[in-house]
């Protein structure tokens, strides 16, 4: 059972850098809930692209899986397609063990496999779809495009890779404004102000976002040549490639 993110609601004499620990998994799902405006559409969104996407006898692959929220919205999407496994994957064991908890409760036919592992050491493999969900932007820059490429090197054709991050905008008004619509977003779902700047800090130098710009050069120095915004709620959206 989930319980209510209240990590950062008294204050702490250091704020160190965020990482997935067991105190992060026991909140996750409230706390992505209310820190990531469309959270819970682009959940959905992948299972949609999932139906219509996926082949039968090929891979699918969660990469940062977390507790599996992504994972079992392709293995609804995917309606038993036969052949298919799902590969979901992150580095963090306290994750991995409670996801293991959340797949094996919901019966289905399509096997789940969940590593405890970097993701950059995954070989992708045979794949229709793989699913970056908020997950790029906790490596480092210049592991990046390794990571891209390794995905469309595995990637079937018309394969697709379903990017989602937390993005910045060149243009500064526009980026302060959707920063100040976040921050609105965060209030309205019960943080304190005390809770939104330790969370903050906490995130500095831990997640790096990059402009869409940016996004869809890596995406076609990897190898993408088909790459669209699917989906934006002020700073947050999803990007999907096409092999």
């Amino acid at each position: 059972m989930s319980q209510t993110d209240n990590i950062y609601s008294k204050p702490l004499t250091q704020v160190d850098g965020f990482t997935f620990d067991e105190q992060v998994v026991q909140v996750f799902p409230d706390m992505i809930k209310r820190s990531v405006p469309g959270y819970e559409k682009i959940i959905h969104m992948i299972a949609m692209i999932t139906e219509r996407c996926a082949v039968e006898n090929s891979n699918l692959y969660d990469l940062g899986c977390s507790l599996g929220a992504a994972t079992l919205s392709m293995r609804r999407g995917l309606n038993n397609k036969k052949g298919c496994q799902i590969i979901a994957v992150d580095n963090s064991a306290a994750m991995v063990e409670r996801c293991q908890q959340y797949i094996h409760a919901y019966k289905s036919d399509t096997a789940v496999a969940v590593l405890c592992d970097d993701i950059c050491n995954i070989q992708i493999e045979n794949a229709s779809v793989v699913v970056l969900n908020f997950t790029l932007q906790f490596l480092t820059p210049e592991k990046r495009l390794t990571l891209l490429t390794n995905i469309y090197n595995g990637l079937l054709p018309g394969g697709v890779l379903v990017l989602s991050e937390k993005f910045l905008f060149d243009d500064s008004v526009s980026h302060q404004l959707l920063i100040d619509l976040h921050l609105d977003f965060k209030r309205s779902q019960g943080y304190s102000e005390l809770e939104i700047s330790q969370k903050r800090s906490s995130l500095e130098n831990v997640l790096i976002s990059d402009t869409l710009e940016a996004h869809f050069a890596r995406l076609k120095t990897a190898g993408f040549s088909h790459n669209n915004l699917c989906y934006q709620c002020f700073n947050f959206g999803s990007i999907i490639s096409i092999k």
